[in-house]
């Protein structure tokens, strides 16, 4: 089959880089992590160097680093190290599973990049994104007999990492010319001429 085909079937990205060439993506779908954290650490390592956003994730793992919640910040609690990420409300999480997932996509799409020929060290994570998944079931037993759902939240998580291109530097802001008449008007409140 042609490379088209087996592209098409790898299935869909929520982003499509420019230069497909220079780029190499991962994911993984009905993760056993909850969602509301795989989330977290999508935001978090978004925009980061490779291989910084790998040693953050190594970091967060050993509780040296945390996760600054954003979105999901219900019940979340304050701590000193959130001062360091700026994180808002100072609400953040070490969430154990999520970073180890996120850690090992990180990781597949780094070796998707070396079979490809690109090089690791120029590489920054362009697009990392959470989606919900289906839910589990399980069930608990409540008093009197009664029974309530137990539902898991697993997600789907893509990664699209792309190669370190060099912000266009903004042009020098060109000085407006102005006309005669208002020259004339800067020239009286300036207080010079007559």
């Amino acid at each position: 089959s042609s490379l088209s085909e087996r592209l098409s079937d790898m299935g869909k990205y929520a982003f499509d880089p420019e230069d497909a060439g220079e780029s190499s993506k991962a994911r993984g779908s009905s993760l056993r992590a909850h969602f509301k954290h795989c989330r977290e650490v999508c935001h978090a390592i978004q925009g980061m160097k490779l291989a910084k956003a790998k040693k953050y994730l190594e970091d967060v793992l050993l509780y040296k680093q945390a996760i600054p919640f954003t979105k999901f910040t219900g019940g979340v609690g304050r701590h000193p190290q959130a001062k360091l990420l700026k994180s808002a409300g100072d609400k953040v999480r070490w969430p154990q599973k999520a970073t180890k997932v996120i850690l090992d996509l990180l990781k597949n799409a780094e070796a998707n990049a070396e079979m490809k020929g690109l090089d690791v060290d120029d590489l920054f994570v362009k697009h990392s994104q959470a989606n919900r998944a289906q839910k589990q079931r399980r069930r608990t037993y409540r008093a009197h007999g009664r029974i309530n759902p137990y539902m898991s939240s697993p997600a789907h998580v893509e990664i699209v990492l792309c190669k370190y291109v060099e912000p266009v530097k903004k042009a020098d802001k060109e000085v407006p010319k102005l006309t005669r008449k208002r020259t004339q008007q800067l020239r009286l409140k300036a207080g010079g001429g007559l």
